[in-house]
């Protein structure tokens, strides 16, 4: 194994293609597109990286996406990719993959645009709010920083807003839909909450503000590139300020990406650990529950300490 890996790594475009997975997943179509070559090429690499133990697979439905390995017990490859990442993407390639969250980004909001209206049935096909509200609350609870401004991500129909409205100065509530954000205003109107306001956008947008609290409930699944969440969350969080996700574990129930407009299957809990301690926040606490059809909700806090 060990001559595979390092006959993989002596190649400059695998090199490449190493350091644009490192906070992404993307498929061998997307691949090829992002490096301008063939699929029969990109598939050539692809399956060199995967044969050293390098990159890894996962099934989204129909389409197999592929994202590096994480190679703890080997320090020198760890070294090498430590190496790698230090160096930001080509002009070339960060393009294409910019091409390739738009398009994600697209397609996202088209669902949403489209499903609005009935957002909170299709999502009860898989879970409604009140399943995993008071563990969310209840984690919530366990943050001891600050509580003067939080920001929601993705709020959906405004369900937590009022929560976190009771327990923050300020509720910011962030959503790239503009119809899910007008959901989110019309279900608070008549509490006439006067420390929420609400921003058309992606948490990007306000990467120059600092908050105390960051909260994604049942988000990521839908976002094109999740890992940017940890990133900005990275930067943006107070010190002793937490980012609460709380998003489904791995599955492989393909029939939510249409009918709910999920873009990932879940995630493994140790993606998410590791793209938080990329971003310089540690694991406080995690809780897990069961709910119908087989699908698992997991209930992450990080947090961050300078």
């Amino acid at each position: 194994m060990l001559a595979k890996r390092y006959k993989a790594l002596g190649d400059e475009l695998r090199l490449r293609v190493l350091r644009a997975l490192r906070d992404d997943s993307f498929g061998v179509l997307e691949l090829s597109e992002i490096f301008s070559m063939r699929q029969s090429g990109m598939s050539h690499h692809l399956k060199t990286l995967a044969n050293a133990g390098l990159v890894t697979t996962r099934r989204e439905g129909t389409s197999v996406f592929y994202r590096r390995c994480v190679v703890a017990q080997d320090s020198v490859i760890q070294a090498i990719l430590q190496e790698l990442d230090v160096a930001p993407l080509d002009e070339e390639v960060a393009r294409g993959v910019e091409k390739i969250r738009a398009e994600r980004l697209q397609q996202a909001q088209a669902f949403f645009a489209k499903n609005a209206e009935r957002f909170e049935v299709q999502q009860e096909l898989i879970s409604d709010f009140e399943q995993y509200a008071d563990l969310a609350e209840s984690m919530l609870a366990l943050a001891t920083g600050q509580q003067k401004k939080v920001i929601e991500l993705g709020p959906g129909t405004g369900q937590f807003i009022a929560t976190l409205a009771q327990r923050y100065q300020h509720v910011c509530a962030v959503d790239i839909s503009e119809q899910m954000l007008a959901q989110a205003k019309k279900r608070n109107q008549a509490l006439a909450l006067k420390n929420v306001s609400y921003v058309h956008g992606e948490l990007g947008d306000l990467a120059d503000q600092t908050v105390d609290a960051i909260v994604a409930n049942m988000v990521l699944h839908h976002m094109p590139a999740p890992a940017d969440v940890f990133r900005h969350s990275g930067h943006m969080l107070s010190n002793g300020g937490v980012l609460l996700v709380t998003d489904l574990c791995e599955h492989d129930q393909a029939w939510a990406r249409e009918a709910c407009g999920d873009m990932w299957l879940g995630f493994d809990q140790q993606q998410l650990v590791d793209w938080a301690a990329q971003a310089g926040l540690a694991l406080h606490q995690s809780s897990f529950m069961a709910l119908r059809n087989g699908f698992q909700v997991q209930c992450l806090l990080f947090e961050k300490n300078v």
